[in-house]
C-alpha cells in the first residue's frame, strides 16, 4: 500500500513537471513565431521602401521665385495711432 502511494505521488509530480514543461515549450514556440513574423515584416517593409524610393523617386519641383508685393509706406497718422495703441497696451 505504501509503495503504491509513493508511486502515485511521484507519478503526479512528474505529470505536473511535464505539464509545466509543455506550457513553457508552447510559450517559447508562440513567442518565437511572433518574433520571426515581426522580423520578416520589418524586412519586407524595408525592402518595399527601398524598391519604391529606388525606382519611383519623387519628382523634383522647380523652384518658383516668390515675388513680394511692394511695401507701401504707412501714413504717419496711422503709424501714430498704432504706436499709441501699443503704448497703451504695454501700460506706458
Amino acid at each position: 500500500m505504501l509503495k503504491r502511494c509513493v508511486l502515485s505521488d511521484l507519478k503526479g509530480k512528474f505529470m505536473e513537471v511535464d505539464l509545466f514543461q509543455q506550457g513553457v515549450d508552447l510559450m517559447l514556440f508562440g513567442m518565437g513565431t511572433v518574433f520571426t513574423f515581426l522580423i520578416l515584416l520589418v524586412g519586407a517593409l524595408t525592402l518595399m521602401s527601398w524598391v519604391i524610393t529606388r525606382f519611383f523617386p519623387d519628382p523634383v519641383q522647380p523652384e518658383v521665385a516668390v515675388q513680394m508685393a511692394p511695401v507701401s509706406a504707412v501714413e504717419p497718422r496711422i503709424q501714430a495711432v498704432i504706436q499709441a495703441a501699443i503704448d497703451k497696451h504695454r501700460g506706458k
